[in-house]
């Protein structure tokens, strides 16, 4: 079985984008969820959706295993349940809501990780939501967010993440569209 899989992180309310999930917003003719998902695809095993919205997607859709609106590490949980269910060992996850991620993501978090926890960076700051994440850190995660816990970077840090570096280039590789003027700026960059 290829590893590791991957979670494409879905499950933001949108609010700032009038509702509207973020998986469905078109950029260049295409919805955020299949840009990610082509991008994400070569890189890993298998694809998953974590998504609290009902979706469209040639792939599994798995929604929070936590109450409330927990933010991405909400999402993270329910990848890491999802993988573990399914005998993998490790998840890379993806943020939907940015199309220009690395397609080498996960070959430089592999190697900056070696099979531990690594995160995304860039000269700008960690990119906390394009992460490796082994399926053992489930219960550490979930602890985290019964205990309270929401910033991914707080929990990062206790569990000794490595850092994986890429270059700056245009348009970022981390570019997050947040807003109708992001998705503006992202369309010209296409």
């Amino acid at each position: 079985m290829r590893e590791p899989v991957g979670i494409i992180l879905a499950g933001g309310r949108g609010t700032r984008m009038g509702g509207v999930p973020k998986g469905d917003l078109t950029l260049a003719g295409r919805r955020l969820l299949d840009l990610s998902a082509d991008r994400l695809e070569p890189q890993v095993g298998a694809i998953a959706v974590n998504s609290n919205d009902p979706i469209a997607a040639s792939f599994p859709v798995i929604a929070d295993t936590v109450n409330g609106h927990l933010g991405p590490l909400a999402g993270v949980l329910a990848g890491l349940g999802w993988a573990r269910s399914h005998d993998h060992t490790h998840v890379v996850t993806v943020a939907v809501d940015t199309p220009f991620f690395p397609c080498d993501l996960v070959p430089q978090l592999l190697m900056a990780g070696n099979g531990t926890l690594a995160i995304a960076a860039t000269s700008d700051g960690e990119h906390g939501t394009f992460g490796l994440w082994p399926t053992t850190l489930h219960d550490p995660l979930m602890a985290f967010l019964e205990g309270g816990g929401r910033k991914v970077r707080a929990f990062t840090e206790a569990h000794n993440a490595t850092i994986a570096m890429f270059p700056d280039t245009t348009p970022a590789p981390f570019f997050n569209i947040n807003t109708p003027d992001d998705l503006a700026q992202a369309a010209a960059w296409m």
